[in-house]
């Protein structure tokens, strides 16, 4: 069964490394002006705070991950196919708004869905998760080279392939056996922890600090005279470094305590930023900056996934990772991404990373003063 899961997660992320980095080309070529390609784009965020925790919730009420998981992806096949159909903006929309609806819940149900089949073995996660980071490099360089010989309008195909990929691995997803709740408090009294908070309010401030990095990266090494091949290497060097770091996460957690993979994180994170920020006309700085990709998402996610794992039981898994995604791929992404719009134009990009940096610090503190009190006991469950 874990073969399957990492099959999916490779389709599943090579599908990301389709969309992402490319459908913005594809939107400003069927005649979409800047405007209308920013609010299409913040669709997914958006449906990653609405979407994750209604998928959660039913989810969990039913016990029926893996079916959702297949249905989610039904739909979201069926959704991208109407961009087959038209190029009018509104059409478009509602396009990708059905799309990421079910697109989003997939992936926390299979984070809880991974953790059950674990068996309290979380320092396997990453091995399991590592799929995901190969088929985003897999899907970034295959799809660029084609790109570059083919029309822009491939891509809707490249994408759509994927997807019918992503499908047939949901298929083979069993259903995996929800612990029942014991006496285990509920989620909204678990939710108000002290340490549950500080990680939650953390998470969303690293989100917060991508935000410049996930929107405005390419561009500041345009600006700096890199081109479009050189730009590509760096994203994929964060990725092959977030490899690296889920295949050691085992061993790594086996000699320090989570909250010391957290904290260092985000310290590490701080100076990743400040490093893109103001060393941008060094490869050297630039190479370094990356390679922190594997603390600042590898480490950091795979730290966060382990604790809420270990505070939460079975049966609020669906709705914990849904929760956790929603507040910091979801709400995070959406604040980092609107703030480092308004700083990019009126402060300039040394300054933009430099306030992603601050809010790293943040996460830091957060960290830091959260879990302290809890130092004896902050990696065992909540009871």
């Amino acid at each position: 069964m874990l073969g399957r899961l990492a099959a999916w997660y490779f389709f599943y992320f090579a599908f990301v490394g389709a969309f992402a980095p490319y459908f913005t080309l594809y939107l400003q070529d069927v005649g979409l002006n800047a405007w209308d390609i920013g609010v299409l784009m913040s669709v997914p965020q958006m449906m990653r705070i609405l979407a994750p925790n209604l998928w959660g919730w039913l989810a969990d009420r039913s016990g029926r991950r893996a079916l959702i998981v297949q249905v989610a992806a039904f739909c979201s096949f069926l959704g991208f196919a109407g961009f087959f159909l038209t190029r009018e903006y509104p059409l478009m929309l509602v396009a990708m708004a059905l799309v990421w609806f079910f697109w989003s819940a997939a992936l926390p149900l299979v984070e809880a869905m991974t953790i059950d089949h674990l068996a309290g073995q979380t320092e396997r996660y990453g091995r399991i998760r590592v799929w995901g980071s190969v088929g985003f490099i897999v899907s970034v360089l295959t799809i660029g080279a084609l790109l570059d010989r083919m029309p822009i309008a491939t891509l809707l195909w490249a994408c759509i392939i994927t997807l019918t990929c992503v499908l047939a691995s949901a298929l083979t997803l069993q259903e995996t056996k929800v612990g029942a709740g014991g006496t285990a408090e509920p989620l909204r009294q678990l939710l108000k922890r002290p340490e549950v908070l500080a990680l939650l309010t953390a998470c969303f401030f690293m989100s917060v600090a991508h935000g410049p990095l996930y929107v405005f990266y390419s561009i500041h090494l345009v600006d700096h005279g890199y081109g479009k091949t050189t730009i590509g290497l760096f994203w994929s060097l964060g990725v092959l470094a977030e490899i690296c770091v889920f295949l050691a996460m085992p061993q790594l957690m086996r000699w320090v305590s989570l909250r010391d993979v957290l904290l260092a994180s985000f310290a590490l994170a701080v100076v990743r930023f400040l490093m893109i920020g103001w060393g941008a006309d060094s490869p050297q700085v630039l190479f370094a900056a990356q390679v922190l990709h594997g603390a600042t998402f590898g480490a950091y996610h795979a730290g966060a996934v382990a604790l809420l794992t270990r505070w939460f039981p079975p049966h609020q898994q669906g709705r914990m990772q849904g929760l956790y995604g929603s507040v910091s791929f979801g709400a995070g992404g959406i604040v980092g991404g609107l703030l480092s719009g308004e700083a990019w134009g009126s402060l300039g990009a040394g300054m933009t990373f430099t306030l992603a940096a601050v809010c790293a610090a943040l996460g830091w503190v957060l960290i830091w003063r959260g879990l302290l009190a809890n130092q004896q006991n902050h990696d065992k469950p909540v009871q």
